[in-house]
Formats: structure tokens, sequence, C-alpha cells
């Protein structure tokens, strides 16, 4: 008689449901975490501004062949107009042209500084006039003393840029300079101010 095996259940089977699995994303290995969008506050702190001064100043020092010699000093705030500071001594009494030289060389004495400085190419005038040349500073007047102390304020002779005035030299005639209007031959170029009795380089100082 064949056997037979029978299973016996003390309990009614149950059916296995396996939780359901978390979706993958199909892009491997990127993470996607969204949140509620939070709100963002920015804060403006208050900074200090420091102006640095842009004073700039320079000085020439005055010699020549002869006994005059003198000190010129120029201050320039920012951009703005130059003052220049002149006080020479050893001049004959009475008004003396007083120009700056397109160039601060001085291996020939005053003659190598060369014309007067021009860089607009115009024609010899006065201080005031609008046709000059920028190195047109018209006269220093000398007391009985032989003695030339002034202040002159100019626009075109600053201390920076391209027609910085650094390197360049200031010069003191001999004569009377005629402003460009002597009718001289001289008189739209050299203002007929004669002979070059001193000269001096200008370069840049401490304040």
């Amino acid at each position: 008689m064949a056997s037979h095996t029978f299973l016996s259940f003390s309990s009614p089977p149950r059916l296995l449901v396996s939780p359901p699995s978390t979706p993958r994303s199909p892009f491997v290995g990127v993470s996607l975490n969204l949140h509620r969008p939070q709100s963002v506050s920015f804060s403006a702190s208050k900074k200090s501004l420091t102006v640095v001064s842009a004073a700039k100043k320079a000085v020439a020092v005055l010699k020549g062949n002869s006994d005059v010699e003198g000190v010129v000093t120029l201050t320039q705030d920012d951009s703005g107009p130059t003052k220049v500071s002149v006080r020479i001594t050893g001049l004959t009494p009475g008004p003396h042209g007083f120009h700056l030289h397109e160039f601060g060389d001085t291996t020939n004495g005053c003659i190598s500084t060369g014309p007067h400085f021009n860089p607009n190419n115009m024609t010899h005038g006065a201080p005031e006039d609008e046709i000059r040349h920028a190195g047109d500073l018209g006269n220093i007047i000398a007391n009985a003393d032989g003695v030339a102390e002034t202040t002159l304020v100019d626009n075109q002779i600053p201390l920076t840029g391209p027609n910085s005035v650094v390197g360049r030299a200031f010069v003191v005639h001999e004569l009377k300079d005629d402003l460009g209007k002597g009718g001289h031959e001289l008189s739209l170029t050299t203002g007929n101010a004669g002979g070059r009795l001193a000269c001096g380089v200008v370069g840049l100082t401490p304040l």
C-alpha cells in the first residue's frame, strides 16, 4: 500500500505581502531634496569711506651763470589749478619774463631747456590769453633790492597727466616779456624777453 504524506496547518494560511519599495530615480547618484522656500534677509552694513587727498607738490631751484638764483614751489590739489610761489634774488629792478620751458636739460646751461612748454602748438601770449604757450607765465617784478617775490595761479601747468610740468624747467629772463604784443620778430615765440639768467628743473617733493 502506497505511503502518503499529509501536511497539516495549525492556523489558516496567510498571504505575505512585502511593503512597497520606494521608487528609484532613473538618475543614479542624484539626490533631490525639496524644501519649503525660506525667506532670506540681507543687512547692509555701513562702511566708512576714506577720501585720500590727491594734493601734490613740486619744487625747482633756479641757478645760472650770474648772481641770479631762486626757488619756485608748485602745489596742486586734485585736478585743480596749480599755485606757483616764486622768490628770485639778484635781479635788476623791474619786470623780467618768467616761463616754463619744455626740457629739464641743463647740460648746456639754460639754453638746453629748449623753447617754452607749448603742447597745444599756440603762439606766445599772456597768461590770461586764450592763445598762449602753456609755459607763458608773464613777468615777475623785482624790487629795488633785486628781489622778485610773487604767487601765480595757472590752469595749464599741472603736476600730473600728459602735460605734467614735472621734469621741465623754469627760466627767468633778462628783459620784460612783451606778452606777444610788442611787434618784434620774437614777440610771438619768446615775448622778446632777452637772455636766460637762471633756470631750474621741476621735481616732486613731499607735501
